[in-house]
C-alpha cells in the first residue's frame, strides 16, 4: 500500500505544468536557491514554495541548507521507479518481439 502512495505523489506532482518545469531547471542545472527558481516563472514567490513542497514530499525534489540559503537538488530516483513499475513493463514485449522478427529477418535473408 506504501508504494501506491508513492506513485500516487509522484503522479500528482508530475501532473502540474509548473513543477515540470521547476524540475526541467533543476535538471538542468542543480542546486537552485528558491530565488532562482522564482525568477523564472509568473508566479509569487509563495507559489513557487507550494510547488516545490509537492515535489519535495514526493521525493522528486531534496533541499540542502547553506547558510541562510535553502538549495533545490532533482533526485531522479522516483521518476525512474516509475518508469521501471509503469513503462517498462509494458514494453518489454513489443522490444522483445522486434527482436524476434531481426532474427526471422536475417536468418531469412
Amino acid at each position: 500500500m506504501i508504494r501506491a502512495m508513492d506513485d500516487d505523489q509522484v503522479f500528482k506532482a508530475l501532473a502540474d505544468a509548473t513543477r515540470r518545469h521547476l524540475l526541467d531547471r533543476l535538471f538542468e542545472r542543480d542546486g537552485r536557491t528558491l530565488t532562482e527558481l522564482e525568477s523564472e516563472l509568473e508566479m509569487s514567490r509563495f507559489g513557487v514554495m507550494k510547488h516545490l513542497r509537492v515535489l519535495e514530499d514526493a521525493g522528486l525534489v531534496v533541499t540542502r541548507r547553506e547558510g541562510r540559503e535553502k538549495h533545490h537538488f532533482l533526485n531522479p530516483v522516483p521518476i525512474r521507479l516509475i518508469h521501471d513499475r509503469w513503462i517498462d513493463k509494458y514494453t518489454e514485449h513489443r522490444v522483445a518481439a522486434l527482436a524476434d522478427l531481426k532474427h526471422e529477418l536475417e536468418e531469412s535473408a
